[in-house]
């Protein structure tokens, strides 16, 4: 997907992979609200996908930097794991972890670190996948309903701000779409490729991301937006 995102027209793209055009719109949306000067904290930061947005903040990423072996890691600031921040208590404004609590051993645990490194009345903002396949193993241990993230946020001690789903049925169905192509690479299967591609990778998608609006439950979603205060 992310040689996808290069060739394509960025509206395009959004519609071919809804999730995390979603995880984008929403990170801008925390580091707008966010006044010059507080300290926020990127916590699982990966290669600083979102450092830039925070150009106004005093921005410190942190990461174990082993999920994904193909990843630069060299513009974290700090390497550590989440269970044990390196911080002292009331370090932070904000903690921001997108897509990193499946990848955490003892997610409740990195969620009280979070809490603990957080002044009062400070904002947690997540993403976590409810339904995703594997990723970076063997660093991938967990998904989370809506009632499990809730459950983590508020036995740590973060009174929820809301929980928000991330498209329903059809997203995630235009995701497994897509994953067809996957199965396209590598000797004499990409001569598939070029079959597969346009109702795979594109008819089919588009038709699911516009369908996704008839399902109004979302219990099939991708994942959940989650963000809360500091008790």
């Amino acid at each position: 997907m992310a040689g996808m995102r290069r060739l394509l027209p960025s509206g395009l793209y959004k519609r071919l992979d809804p999730f995390e055009a979603s995880i984008e719109m929403f990170v801008r949306n925390v580091a707008a609200q966010i006044p010059p000067g507080k300290r926020v904290l990127d916590a699982g930061a990966g290669e600083g996908r979102f450092k830039s947005f925070f150009a106004h903040t005093e921005y410190v990423g942190i990461d174990f930097a082993q999920g994904d072996s193909s990843w630069d890691y060299s513009n974290l600031d700090v390497i550590g794991r989440l269970e044990e921040l390196p911080f002292p208590n009331l370090s932070f404004d904000h903690v921001l972890s997108i897509v990193v609590l499946e990848h955490i051993p003892q997610p409740g645990r990195a969620i009280e670190e979070f809490r603990r490194v957080l002044k009062p009345d400070g904002m947690v903002h997540l993403v976590v996948p409810h339904m995703w396949e594997e990723h970076q193993r063997p660093y991938d241990f967990f998904r989370f309903t809506s009632s499990g993230i809730r459950y983590l946020l508020e036995a740590a001690g973060i009174r929820i701000r809301k929980i928000q789903p991330i498209g329903g049925f059809f997203w995630q169905l235009g995701r497994r779409l897509m994953g067809v192509l996957s199965f396209t690479q590598g000797g004499w299967r990409w001569l598939l490729f070029p079959i597969f591609a346009p109702v795979f990778g594109l008819v089919l998608p588009l038709c699911c991301y516009y369908l996704d609006t008839l399902d109004r439950d979302r219990a099939y979603t991708l994942g959940f937006i989650a963000e809360g205060w500091k008790q």
